[in-house]
Parts: C-alpha cells; sequence; structure tokens
C-alpha cells in the first residue's frame, strides 16, 4: 500500500508511482504506521469523485509521470480541473493586473520626472489670481508672482518669460496650449491666492504646455507673518521640479531673502505694484512705498533699488527734472549695492544714471554688462542697455540687446515699441514703422507706440499721419512732450497758428508744473527758429534730462547739426557727432 504524502490518500495498487490527486509523488505502506493501516482499503479512498477505472495491472517500469491521468475519466476530471485553473489564474489574473498598473504609474511618473526636471527650460509663471477679489490684496499677488518670476530667473539654462508679458494674460481665461506657443514655453506656474484675516492659503500647480498635464500640484498654507519665508519656500519648491539637480549656489540664490521683516516686504510689494502702472502719479506712489520699507528695514537692499529704478523714471514721465531726481536714483542704487552687490536690478538703475545722469558712457556699459553677468534673464537690463547703444549710434548692438529683451519678454510693448525706435534712430523709417504697427495690433491703446508712430510718419515727411497718430496719443493722456510733437508736425504741414497756440500753452503749464525743455524746442523747430530752438535744448540738457541723450540721433533734430552750438552739445555729452 502507498499514501500520497501531500493529500494522505491511500492507494492500494502498488504500480502506482503518483497520487492521482495531486501528482505527488506516493510512499509506500511500510512509512504507513500501525493506526492508519487499520482503515481498510475500501473505506480509505473517500474521495468517490475521483471515480478510479478497473484497469489491468502494470508493469512499474513502464509507468510515466503522466500515468495518474489515464487513470481518469475526462468527464468526471473536468470539474476539479476547472476550479483547479479557477483557483490558480484568479491570483495569475490579479498580479497581471497589478504589475500592468505598477508599469503605468511608473511610466507616468518617469513622464512627470522627466518633464518637470531634465526636460523643462523654459516656462511662464502666470499672475496669480487674487482669489478672494479684494481689491486690496491685489499687490501681493502680483507681488508673489513677480518675486518668483525673478528667483526662477536666477537659475541657468532656464528662460524664464517677464513680467510685462505674463500680466497681460491676468484676468483673461486663457489655455495653457495657447500661452505655450504666444510666449514659446514648455511649461505654464499657475496660482491661487486667498487671504482671511491673518492666513495665507496659496495654490499651485505646474502644468505642461503641449498636453495641458498637471506635472505637480502643492497647497501652502501660512500665517502672513510667514510671507517672506513662504515665497522662499515656493521658489525652492518649484526649482527642484524644474531641475532634478540644483548646485549650494543655486538653491541659496533661489531661496534668497532680501528682508526678515514681514512688513518692510509687503511695503515693497506695494511699491513694485505702482512701479509697474507706469504713469507719473504711481512712480511717486512707489517712492512712498519704498521708502516705507526702508524706514522699517534700513538694511533692505532691494527697496533701495527699487527706489533706484523709480527715480530714474521721473524726468521721462515728467514727475521732475533729471537734476531734482537723478542724484537721489544715484544714491539709492549706491546704498543698495553697499548691502548687496550682486544685486542686478541696482547695477541697472545706476548704468541708466551714468548714460543719462553723468553722461558716462563707458561706466554706464559696465554697470549693465554686470547686471546681465548677474541675472542673464533680466529683461530690463538687456532694454534699457539696448536704448542707451542706441543713442550713441551702435545700432546693431543695440537691436541685439533689444532683441533679447523681447525673446525674455515676448508681449512688452515697451520693449517692441523701443525695437522701432532704434530703426527709427536708423533712419530705417518703413521697418520702424511696420514694427509700431505690430505692437499696436496687439496693445491699441499702448500710448507711447501712437507717438513713436507719429515720429516715423513724420520723419518721412507724412504730416497728416504724424499728426493723426500724436493726437491719439494725446487723448490717450500720453503727457505734454507729446504736444511738443504735435506742434512740429503742424508747423511743418503749414499750420503755423495752431502750433503757435500750442506753444504758448506749454509755455504757461511750464510755470506750473515741469515740462522737458526739448517740447518746446521741437515746436521751435517746426517754425524755423534754430536760436530758439538752441536755447530750450540746451536747458534741456543742463537739466540732464534722460531724452536729452537722444540728440545725436534724433531725426528731428536733424536740422541743427551744422550748428557749432549743437555740435558742443554733443561733445559735452559724451555723444557721437
Amino acid at each position: 500500500m502507498k499514501r500520497c504524502p501531500q493529500c494522505n490518500r491511500l492507494e492500494s495498487d502498488d504500480a502506482l508511482v503518483f497520487c492521482r490527486t495531486d501528482g505527488t509523488p506516493l510512499i509506500s505502506d511500510t512509512d504507513l504506521d500501525a493506526g492508519t493501516m487499520r482503515l481498510g482499503s475500501g473505506s480509505v479512498a473517500v474521495e468517490p469523485a475521483t471515480n478510479e477505472l478497473a484497469e489491468p495491472r502494470t508493469n512499474v517500469s513502464n509507468v510515466r509521470s503522466t500515468g495518474p491521468t489515464t487513470n481518469l475519466s475526462l468527464h468526471t476530471q473536468a470539474e476539479p480541473s476547472r476550479a483547479l485553473f479557477k483557483l490558480k489564474s484568479r491570483p495569475l489574473l490579479i498580479g497581471s493586473v497589478v504589475a500592468v498598473l505598477v508599469i503605468a504609474a511608473a511610466s507616468y511618473a518617469y513622464y512627470v520626472t522627466h518633464k518637470a526636471s531634465a526636460g523643462i527650460s523654459s516656462i511662464a509663471v502666470m499672475p496669480f489670481v487674487n482669489e478672494g477679489g479684494n481689491p486690496d490684496v491685489e499687490y501681493l499677488s502680483d507681488g508673489m508672482t513677480e518675486t518668483l518670476i525673478s528667483s526662477l530667473s536666477q537659475l541657468p539654462n532656464l528662460s524664464v518669460k517677464a513680467r510685462s508679458s505674463v500680466f497681460r494674460y491676468k484676468g483673461k481665461d486663457t489655455n495653457a496650449q495657447t500661452i505655450g506657443k504666444e510666449l514659446n514655453v514648455q511649461a505654464i506656474l499657475n496660482g491661487r491666492v486667498i487671504q482671511r484675516s491673518d492666513q495665507l492659503d496659496l495654490n499651485v500647480e505646474l502644468v505642461d504646455a503641449a498636453t495641458e498635464n498637471v506635472l505637480w500640484s502643492h497647497q501652502y498654507n501660512r500665517k502672513q507673518s510667514d510671507l517672506v519665508a513662504l515665497q522662499s519656500e515656493i521658489a525652492r519648491d518649484v526649482s527642484g521640479k524644474l531641475k532634478s539637480q540644483l548646485s549650494s549656489a543655486e538653491v541659496a540664490k533661489v531661496e534668497k531673502n532680501y528682508t526678515s521683516n514681514t512688513e518692510a516686504y509687503q511695503l515693497y510689494l506695494k511699491g513694485k505694484f505702482y512701479w509697474n502702472k507706469r504713469t507719473g502719479e504711481s512712480l511717486k506712489q512707489a517712492v512712498d512705498f519704498y521708502q516705507q520699507a526702508i524706514e522699517k528695514d534700513p538694511s533692505f537692499a532691494l527697496a533701495y533699488s527699487g527706489l533706484a529704478e523709480t527715480y530714474v523714471l521721473f524726468s521721462s514721465y515728467d514727475v521732475a527734472s533729471g537734476a531734482d531726481s537723478m542724484p537721489q536714483a544715484k544714491a539709492a542704487a549706491l546704498r543698495a549695492l553697499a548691502i548687496d552687490e550682486s544685486l542686478a536690478e541696482a547695477h541697472t538703475a545706476l548704468g541708466f544714471y551714468l548714460s543719462n545722469y553723468e553722461w558716462d558712457r563707458v561706466g554706464s556699459e559696465k554697470e549693465y554688462r554686470r547686471a546681465i553677468e548677474l541675472k542673464p534673464n533680466y529683461a530690463t537690463a538687456h532694454h534699457w542697455f539696448g536704448a542707451d547703444l542706441a543713442n550713441v549710434k551702435r545700432f546693431d548692438d543695440s537691436l541685439t540687446e533689444l532683441q533679447h529683451a523681447e525673446e525674455l519678454d515676448p508681449l512688452s510693448p515697451i520693449i517692441g515699441t523701443n525695437f522701432g525706435d532704434t530703426l527709427l534712430l536708423a533712419r530705417r523709417f518703413d521697418e520702424a514703422i511696420a514694427q509700431y504697427k505690430r505692437t499696436l495690433t496687439s496693445n491699441p491703446n499702448f500710448v507711447y507706440a501712437h507717438l513713436a508712430l507719429g515720429r516715423a510718419y513724420g520723419s518721412k515727411g507724412m504730416y497728416p499721419e504724424a499728426i493723426a497718430e500724436t493726437r491719439r496719443a494725446i487723448e490717450l493722456d500720453f503727457g505734454s512732450s507729446a504736444k511738443g510733437y504735435l506742434g512740429l508736425w503742424l508747423a511743418k504741414s503749414g499750420k503755423r497758428d495752431e502750433a503757435l497756440k500750442l506753444l504758448d500753452e506749454l509755455k504757461q503749464e511750464a510755470t506750473k508744473n515741469y515740462i522737458q525743455g526739448d517740447t518746446i524746442a521741437l515746436i521751435y523747430i517746426g517754425l524755423g527758429d534754430k536760436a530758439e530752438a538752441l536755447n530750450w535744448l540746451e536747458k534741456h540738457m543742463l537739466s540732464h534730462a534722460e531724452t536729452a541723450s537722444s540728440y545725436a540721433v534724433s531725426p528731428q533734430l536733424d536740422e541743427l547739426r551744422s550748428e557749432p552750438r549743437f555740435k558742443d552739445m554733443l561733445k559735452r555729452m559724451n555723444l557721437p557727432q
């Protein structure tokens, strides 16, 4: 007698080698204990479903391992076989499904990791949404956006679109694919800010611009008093998703805080908010907020830098003369750099000051290049440097810098317009007109582009078109300088009485408010009075106004180039003849 050690089934047929039920090799009856043997052969085989068939005894030497299956009825074995198959196949099926899911998850994880680290070389940080809708908090959502743009711009080999380009989408429901194509970026970062009393809730998500898949998202909940630390945390987290490996120096740049004082930081953000509005009144408000930030933290380098960037624009926006504002810009820039020499913004403001106030062209270029070295993605440095290069007739270099600025800030209307200005100053009038029109196509109410287009038309002698565009600039409230160009075109087209009327209005206004001297000089040029034109241009130069730096290249001053007084002015300002 034999027994199956697996299922304990007894077999009386000594010819069997393997168990009929599970195929396990049988053991001989010598291994059975006495108790087992007493059961009897008829009652030991207790599984009637096996239904053995009577078969002749077979020599053991001829039995193969498949022998047991020949002893079973095909019909009676079918059900147990199917049951056995189901029992065995179910875990196999579950295992297969799990394997597929694991592979899919791993593939997606690889896709996300690949896209969100090694694969992303360009990004647009979209304006964070002020979810609560409180206009008093708008500076916060805007400021957090701009701070993050600035932080990410520190990373090498990462193109970060500038503020003016991304803020054109503010308040618009534009999908990621459209933004990606228009800005030529691979990824979009969205954010939503909610302020509840002293609590800040921020949700951010990184989106693949091509597929609109969310690559990463996170929610931050902090006290408003933790705002400074929160900005650093967000910058660190986002940069970590964009770049798989960051050096310690890069991490330090991205996480860098310029103040630990939350009140000072919020006041700085308010200053930046008004600086970006670019009106005379908003620039004055920006100065006020920057000064308050400095009072809260006298070592806040970035606030000094913001102050410098604001003061250098005062004369351009008819806020104050260069003599009354540029020295303050210098003092603020130098103070910022004394605290932190690595501030690209302060170097940029200092470069602007040196070029347009001290007329130090060499020193100015040194500052601009230092700013670009520190922060290659800082569009304003390329922008202002390019504009200054045009003033010294380095037109090709100017276009190169402005083109770089436009790549960083492709939707900026002022960069697009200044690109046209270089073409205009190079006497490439038709190209300039085309460039101004392109800018106005996407920014129909951008006031300076209308004024510039009027200049281009006037330079070609197309006075009716020049008058129409300049009037449009005045309607859009450009400022008093637009009236100077209007008077010039009116006089050139034979409408002297209208030009004289404008001249009187500007002179009266000059007794109350700051009026740029070249504004009045333009009308005298149109009237053919070179002596008076030179008087006002010299007065303008002596005020160290920013626009005096364009004397060497302005087409509107071509009639004066042979005048000794005019040549002397160019020499004093270190401008080419």
